[in-house]
């Protein structure tokens, strides 16, 4: 007899409600699923004859209790014995639905109908209570396939050790049962101490973590490339970066390729700790180490220079980026022309934003009020225009901040006709609505405003 709760939610997934009479059915159409096949009275055709075919009709189920309600029909007509294979996948169905009184009553149902227990059937079962969270019922079930007489599989102990480190308060309980593999049978792989390594790591517990790695080579298990990017990720965010470096060079050694991600880690470790010369270097030993640097190699690298005040040595990473085949984005432009205009290297920041907006790239409103700033504080009204009437006529709006330190310039009494001509070349362009010259309008209106009042003869 199905529950009530069952019986609605079947009504709602289906159009025609399977009418079992005399054990033959006169319906079988469902509409959520355009794949679903539709069965029509007659014995011979009965889709209940053939377990196969009700396990693809279970396995193309989106509703779960739906799912379920075609079990127990089929299960209800004569002479028919579900697959192991349905059960397997229905408890999948149900368990990531977390209708786990439902999964223990299908397990109860496959035990006592005489189905043989499979280690399969307990790597489900941990799978759906590993998804929930349910950790204790997880273990428990690991420990019951023990009990079992089963020997697990290293993906099986792996998947529970992912489940449990997962969670803090159940590393302990993973520690002992990795520690006591080997008596139930299994030995850890690489990927198990992985496991452990980067739980260790994110605890902050690195060296706990390094100790692990140390016992890899005793116990002559060999590290792969997530061994090192785990360990050197954790001791970079420790700012441990020479130890970092000496995982590298140990790496190289043993013939392993770094990848792009390892590269990117080290290289902003080494950027934030000052230590540019050694992350150029690096940049550098990369195509060497049969791995081209991308562009967020590099721009990590002109990012730190710039950082440290060292546009200059910006500029040589972007002509090596090119060429090396690497063509330089609108972070390597907006960074690196940051960075001159911070060092009052404005000619070279100016040819550089001229460059970028060439190529189609935007620069962000602060860039251009940078370098708009820096020429006006050393007097260069005209390169100053000159900056604001690029980026209008590649339609870049300039921020208001900007307007208001430049007209104010080209407005002075004493310097207003030398400049008069460069201000009307520059609002002779098309003005567009998210240009804001109607905010710097206000100020200039304001300006004069005063200027007048504080010269009344002028008027």
């Amino acid at each position: 007899m199905t529950s009530p709760s069952l019986h609605r939610s079947f009504l709602r997934s289906t159009k025609t409600l399977i009418t079992l009479s005399s054990h033959r059915i006169i319906s079988f159409n469902f509409s959520q699923n355009p794949n679903q096949q539709s069965f029509y009275s007659s014995r011979s055709n009965s889709p209940f004859e053939s377990p196969s075919r009700v396990q693809k009709l279970i396995a193309s189920q989106s509703d779960p209790l739906l799912a379920k309600e075609i079990f127990q029909c089929a299960s209800r007509h004569p002479n028919f014995r579900h697959s192991y294979s349905t059960y397997l996948i229905l408890i999948l169905k149900l368990g990531r639905s977390r209708q786990f009184s439902l999964v223990d009553d299908l397990v109860r149902r496959l035990k006592s109908e005489s189905y043989p227990i499979t280690p399969t059937l307990f790597s489900y079962l941990i799978r759906v209570y590993g998804e929930a969270d349910l950790l204790d019922k997880a273990l428990k079930t690991f420990y019951t396939m023990l009990q079992y007489g089963f020997k697990p599989l290293p993906k099986d102990l792996n998947r529970i050790l992912a489940i449990l480190v997962s969670h803090r308060n159940f590393v302990r309980p993973a520690f002992d049962l990795f520690r006591d593999a080997h008596r139930h049978g299994v030995s850890p792989n690489t990927q198990s101490y992985n496991i452990f390594m980067r739980a260790f790591c994110l605890n902050g517990d690195v060296s706990i973590a390094y100790h692990q790695f140390n016992k890899m080579f005793k116990r002559d298990i060999v590290p792969d490339i997530e061994c090192y990017r785990i360990l050197m990720q954790a001791m970079c965010m420790k700012s441990q970066v020479n130890g970092a470096m000496d995982l590298l060079e140990d790496m190289l050694n043993k013939r392993f390729v770094p990848d792009s991600l390892t590269y990117t880690t080290l290289l902003n470790s080494l950027c934030r700790k000052k230590k540019l010369r050694e992350a150029y270097k690096l940049l550098c030993r990369m195509k060497i180490k049969r791995c081209n640097p991308d562009i967020v190699h590099y721009n990590t690298v002109i990012l730190g220079f710039c950082r440290e005040g060292r546009a200059h040595d910006a500029c040589k990473v972007i002509v090596d980026m090119q060429n090396n085949g690497c063509l330089p984005n609108i972070v390597s432009y907006r960074t690196l022309v940051g960075g001159l205009c911070d060092k009052g290297m404005l000619d070279e920041a100016n040819n550089y934003m001229k460059e970028m907006l060439s190529k189609g790239f935007s620069p962000h409103f602060a860039v251009i009020h940078g370098l708009v700033k820096g020429f006006c504080n050393v007097g260069k009204i005209k390169e100053a225009c000159g900056v604001l009437t690029k980026s209008l006529e590649h339609g870049e709006a300039s921020h208001m901040d900007t307007w208001a330190i430049i007209i104010p310039l080209i407005c002075e009494v004493d310097d207003g006709v030398r400049h008069r001509d460069v201000l009307e070349q520059v609002l002779k362009i098309e003005i567009t609505g998210h240009t804001r010259i109607v905010d710097a309008g206000i100020g200039l209106e304001n300006y004069l405003i005063r200027k007048i009042r504080a010269n009344p003869r002028a008027s």
